[in-house]
């Protein structure tokens, strides 16, 4: 922001090293006040200050709620170098002359400040303040604003772990039990940056009379809170599809990946300002609400270095053998073609009703049913057959 007034052509902040793009715990804010004015001016003194400090405000009902809580605050005097003063400390400043009053500052150590954000309803901001003081007349004042981003680092040991959960959906058409539909799902981490591909593994099944739809979204979550209330956005940002599932049968997803999109890293350490990421999957079912489990993510700035994936992931196969992800073991190794006395012939659930027609992209669209002849299961893989004793001759 710059001031200009009948007195000041120029009065503004500017930072030593314009081009960075944000500060972190322990770095120096540097730069210069510049003031030019165009009549004689006398400056009796020259504040400097350095804020930080979060805010939320919104309207709940009648109650206006407010919060503030501060995290920076710095206050210093600065003076030109070389300047004679008055008998009164004072500083005349004369048109024709640029002046640049020298400031700096270190920002406070790791652990005392959290990111700058700005959403609907709150903000972290950062900023220099410089304030002119003059005899006889009003302080006159500028800012600076600067952003600040704290380190997160998504190779620590709680983020390499693996995230996993089951979920499932009983089903009733006209008061009648309908089945199914379970969600089982795993991550091999929970920390990410952005342009990583979250790779999932999952098993959907589906006992229930519908065409059911798999999809993975991942979803924020901004939380504000003032005045003990509480106000909660949600948000989905970006989203991948499965294939259908038609009534009695089941879908595995291996590996299937879903990119994250360029975001601000999660919000940490605030008290009154939370911003939580998740992988939300969920099944989308006809003339039923979705089956949804979200699994927790944490979105940082330090990339991953891919050290201790194979720690992690010999680990987490361990873990799994006891767990009841241990399906999702076989998902990652090779296994033989399926043998004759291993087929099941009928593959459908013991129902009369098989859906024909249902729209999947509208939520509270109902399915069309008719009755179905038996489904069978494909014949196996097609094979040869080698004579031995042609081979011998």
């Amino acid at each position: 922001m710059v001031i200009i007034t009948k007195k000041l052509k120029t009065f503004e902040v500017v930072f030593h090293d314009p081009t960075k793009a944000f500060y972190s715990s322990g770095d120096k804010v540097a730069g210069n006040i510049v003031v030019e004015v165009s009549e004689v001016t006398k400056v009796s003194a020259m504040r400097v200050f350095g804020i930080g400090c979060a805010k939320v405000e919104y309207a709940k009902g009648k109650h206006r709620c407010r919060e503030d809580i501060e995290y920076l605050k710095y206050e210093d005097t600065v003076y030109l170098d070389h300047q004679p003063r008055d008998s009164n400390g004072s500083v005349t400043l004369r048109p024709g002359n640029r002046y640049e009053y020298m400031f700096g500052f270190e920002l406070p150590h790791p652990g005392q400040l959290v990111s700058s954000y700005k959403g609907k309803f709150g903000c972290v901001q950062y900023y220099v303040r410089a304030v002119m003081e003059r005899p006889s007349q009003p302080a006159l004042q500028c800012e600076k604003h600067f952003e600040v981003e704290e380190p997160l680092d998504v190779n620590t040991p709680d983020l390499l772990a693996p995230a996993a959960g089951t979920k499932e959906k009983k089903l009733t058409c006209m008061f009648i039990p309908d089945g199914h539909v379970s969600i089982s799902a795993k991550i091999d981490r929970k920390g990410f940056c952005e342009g990583e591909d979250i790779c999932i593994n999952a098993k959907f099944e589906n006992t229930c009379s519908r065409i059911v739809v798999p999809k993975a979204a991942i979803m924020v979550k901004h939380t504000y809170q003032a005045n003990g209330r509480t106000k909660v956005l949600g948000q989905k940002l970006s989203v991948v599809r499965g294939n259908h599932i038609i009534s009695g049968m089941c879908d595995m997803w291996q590996s299937k990946t879903i990119r994250v999109p360029r975001l601000k890293p999660s919000l940490l350490g605030c008290d009154i300002i939370h911003v939580d990421y998740a992988l939300r999957i969920y099944v989308h079912i006809p003339g039923s609400d979705k089956v949804v489990l979200e699994l927790p993510l944490v979105i940082g700035n330090i990339p991953f270095n891919g050290f201790g994936s194979r720690t992690n992931s010999m680990s987490s196969q361990a873990e799994s053998l006891n767990t009841p992800f241990s399906s999702f073991g076989s998902l990652c190794l090779p296994s033989q073609p399926p043998s004759y006395s291993n087929i099941s012939r009928d593959c459908r659930i013991d129902s009369a009703l098989t859906p024909l027609l249902v729209n999947y992209d509208a939520d509270e669209d109902e399915g069309l049913f008719m009755r179905a002849p038996e489904l069978w299961y494909p014949p196996p893989p097609a094979y040869t057959e080698v004579d031995e004793d042609l081979k011998q001759q």
